[in-house]
């Protein structure tokens, strides 16, 4: 064994230091050593010296193979991973005929490259596997419907406190520091067990890290607890499959939330994969990687990234530009991410969930979450909103939700006009509810809905930027629920009132918010009243308006974004505060011409990437049926072809998905 090692080492250094005129020679050796012992590895070293200078650059190699590197993990856009995912495909392919092997090879894999992305995080994934796995088949052994519940209870309220502890530590302590003015510090409580056990101070307890993923999985367990509940899905009998339903790495760090019922019947299936679904994998994979390198990256790094990392550097149509791109950006990086990860799961024979559908052709806001991240808004729905009441019933915990985020809303704005807004909303809408018990069932319906969203906002993070994004949401949808249901004159009145209300208001203050609002509700009103005019361009107005609020939204989704969560608080409103002020401050028009031209690439870019998004779905649909239908040596050279034009817009550093932080 220790000579296969050694002539694997020559082998290798041949390859990894481009000495052409050895690799063959040492092949020839590692086959031949027995019947030619002069050719013993200490005899080509001493003939080839750079194998014993470069011995540590081996064992450089093998690190960077099996230990985990947090400046390098492992992404779907690195060589690294395709080389990851040809070696787990091919032993695949020796066992996907055998279920109980490929089920449990699969899990290892998944596990491997959740370490190779998160490091000792793989602990925690894998306590979450051994509890849940244990804990459903208790829920599914209890012999009454009290004791369901009540261990339902316990292992979901075990699963949230992970993910509460990690993700909303920072959320919580800032929120009592500034309530009771006290100076409580977060700490890493598992780093604090590790290092007593190790008996150093390897782990560094000052701060938490967010374990990459967690939402999602975290997701993953509560669906299976609540599906064996409610007996939709039997418990898996070996812990290795059920491994495999949390861990398979093609959804596991960034989706889309795989629901139990719909994938552990898959699991237990022969492997099946088509000439057809063959070429849709790879379809899917190369447009993946396309919306990722080409879209996201490119725009993200050359501009996106620039404007909002200082605002007020940049000018106020650079401030709109960069925030209409970020819409592009973000909807480019997380859906493709979803369709590299559908493409590879269908190549081993599983289906992932849809989660995106053209987003930006929504209507409106309630039908761009029936578009956007589904497989997160179908979750919510089944899980949250029906279980709060829907559009049945308000219940006890529709209130609980609604004060407590009306109180943290109250505690994080640190404002006494914020509160004081936000308790006369609240106080006007329960004594609505109260003396008119005809809009009582709309009002609970809004209440499910708004808490609903400000949920959905907090998940994606813990920060006061995510609770006004998540708000501003739900508001979206409950105005639009009214809106459509009011005459043309109602809608002409209002916007021509609220336009008017808002010119006073900047004319007494002067402030950019204002201006703002004046030029957004004067567009709404000129569109209205156009729509007399040209009414079969009602649908087109409809998609347009419902973008342009949608990424009015995102400012406070990206202020909130790539900051650590110990400054998210502080420094995001800072943030969409500053890039609010330079899109309402004073325009200088005579350099947008210029702008554009030094932004070239990224205006064409961005352009591209939006007709491209409103093309008509059906001919989206036939250039995928041409390309899964060509013959497979012009498709080869077809994906060797794209990967070369992808190489050309490669940024020097790799940029994480978007929602790895989420």
């Amino acid at each position: 064994m220790y000579f296969l090692i050694q002539k694997f080492n020559l082998i290798l250094y041949s390859f990894c230091y481009k000495e052409k005129d050895l690799w063959f020679f040492n092949f020839i050796v590692l086959v031949f050593q027995d019947t030619m012992p002069q050719f013993s590895s200490s005899e080509i070293a001493k003939q080839h010296p750079i194998f014993e200078e470069h011995n540590d650059m081996f064992m450089q190699v093998l690190k960077d193979i099996f230990v985990f590197n947090q400046d390098s993990p492992l992404l779907f856009t690195q060589f690294y991973f395709w080389a990851f995912f040809a070696i787990v495909f091919a032993i695949f392919s020796l066992l996907k005929n055998r279920i109980l092997l490929r089920n449990a090879f699969l899990a290892a894999a998944s596990v491997f490259f959740y370490y190779k992305t998160s490091g000792l995080f793989v602990l925690l994934l894998g306590f979450t596997v051994v509890f849940n796995f244990y804990y459903a088949r208790l829920i599914a052994a209890s012999d009454t419907d009290r004791r369901k519940r009540m261990h339902l209870a316990v292992a979901v309220g075990i699963n949230l406190f992970t993910l509460f502890y990690y993700k909303y530590a920072y959320f919580v302590t800032d929120m009592l520091n500034g309530l009771f003015g006290t100076n409580i510090r977060v700490f890493d409580v598992f780093a604090m067990i590790g290092n007593a056990i190790t008996g150093s101070e390897r782990f560094d307890a000052g701060s938490i890290l967010l374990p990459i993923g967690i939402s999602f999985f975290t997701f993953q367990n509560i669906s299976y607890l609540v599906d064996i509940f409610r007996r939709r899905v039997e418990p898996v009998c070996q812990i290795s499959d059920y491994a495999f339903y949390v861990a398979f790495f093609p959804q596991l760090v960034a989706g889309p939330i795989v629901r139990a019922n719909e994938f552990i019947p898959q699991i237990y299936k022969p492997f099946f994969l088509s000439r057809r679904q063959f070429g849709i994998a790879v379809f899917w994979i190369m447009n993946g990687l396309a919306k990722k390198i080409i879209l996201s990256d490119y725009i993200a790094v050359n501009f996106v990234d620039r404007v909002f990392e200082n605002p007020a550097m940049y000018s106020g149509f650079e401030n709109l530009a960069a925030l209409f791109g970020y819409s592009l950006q973000v909807y480019a990086d997380f859906s493709g991410y979803t369709d590299i990860a559908i493409g590879v799961a269908m190549l081993f024979g599983f289906y992932l969930p849809k989660n995106f559908n053209s987003p930006y052709k929504a209507a409106n806001a309630a039908n761009f979450w029936k578009r956007w991240h589904i497989s997160l808004s179908k979750w919510l729905q089944d899980y949250l909103y029906i279980p709060l009441g829907g559009n049945r019933e308000a219940t006890f915990g529709t209130y609980i939700c609604i004060v407590s985020i009306a109180l943290i809303a109250i505690i994080l704005a640190s404002n006494i006009w914020v509160s004081a807004v936000i308790l006369l909303i609240a106080a006007a809408v329960l004594t609505i509810a109260r003396l008119k018990p005809e809009k009582r069932r709309k009002i609970t319906t809004s209440l499910n809905n708004m808490d609903t969203m400000l949920l959905g906002g907090l998940w994606h993070g813990a920060s006061w930027n995510f609770v006004v994004w998540g708000g501003l949401n739900g508001l979206g949808i409950l105005v639009y629920k009214v809106w459509k249901n009011k005459p043309e004159r109602f809608r002409i009145i209002a916007l021509a009132s609220l336009t008017a209300i808002f010119a006073v208001l900047w004319l007494v203050f002067r402030k950019p918010v204002w201006t703002i609002a004046v030029v957004w509700t004067a567009v709404l009103l000129a569109g209205t009243l156009m729509l007399k005019i040209f009414p079969s361009l009602s649908l087109a107005w409809a998609v347009l308006q419902t973008f342009v609020f949608i990424t009015f939204t995102r400012l406070f989704f990206r202020a909130g974004s790539n900051l650590d969560p110990a400054e998210a608080n502080r420094e995001a409103w800072q943030t969409a505060s500053d890039m609010a002020a330079q899109i309402g401050g004073t325009w200088d028009f005579s350099i947008i011409g210029s702008i554009i031209a030094g932004y070239s690439t990224v205006f064409l870019l961005i352009t591209a990437g939006m007709i491209i998004h409103w093309l008509p779905e059906k001919w989206k649909r036939r250039y995928r049926i041409w390309f899964v239908r060509m013959p497979l040596i012009p498709m080869a050279i077809a994906v060797v072809a794209i990967i070369f034009i992808l190489y050309q817009f490669v940024t020097a550093d790799l940029q994480k998905f978007i929602y790895f932080q989420f």
